[in-house]
């Protein structure tokens, strides 16, 4: 499947092995039912979803005064996470990676290019 597979995002997401990722506060309990709803908006569409990614923020010491705040404006993610999930996306194939959280346009670029994939949002599917 091309990552510049035109359609409508529920169409991008028919047959496609899909990750999920999220970047979410210390001090949220509830990542794991937010990542849980987003995956079954994304088989309801007839995703896969073959791995979930998480980085949370504010867990260190000095990342609670940071903990709304992305750790990268181009990406969202730390360099590290970003890279951790680029490697799995390329390795598993992955068709589609949706994220959690908004979005930029440029994000989604670079991120597309990152992983190798398309990038899409949670908040495509509302």
């Amino acid at each position: 499947m091309s990552r510049r597979r035109a359609g409508t995002p529920y169409a991008v997401l028919a047959g496609a092995d899909v990750a999920l990722v999220g970047l979410f506060s210390a001090k949220d309990n509830e990542f794991t039912d937010k990542l849980d709803l987003l995956a079954t908006t994304v088989e309801s569409h007839g995703g896969h979803v073959v791995s979930r990614h998480v980085q949370r923020r504010g867990v260190s010491s000095g990342g609670v005064d940071k903990m709304a705040a992305p750790f990268s404006r181009r990406t969202l993610l730390s360099p590290g996470k970003a890279r951790e999930v680029a490697d799995a996306c390329r390795q598993s194939g992955v068709d589609v990676a949706v994220f959690v959280n908004p979005l930029t346009d440029h994000q989604r670029a670079i991120l597309g290019d990152l992983f190798g994939c398309r990038v899409m949002s949670g908040v495509d599917f509302r």
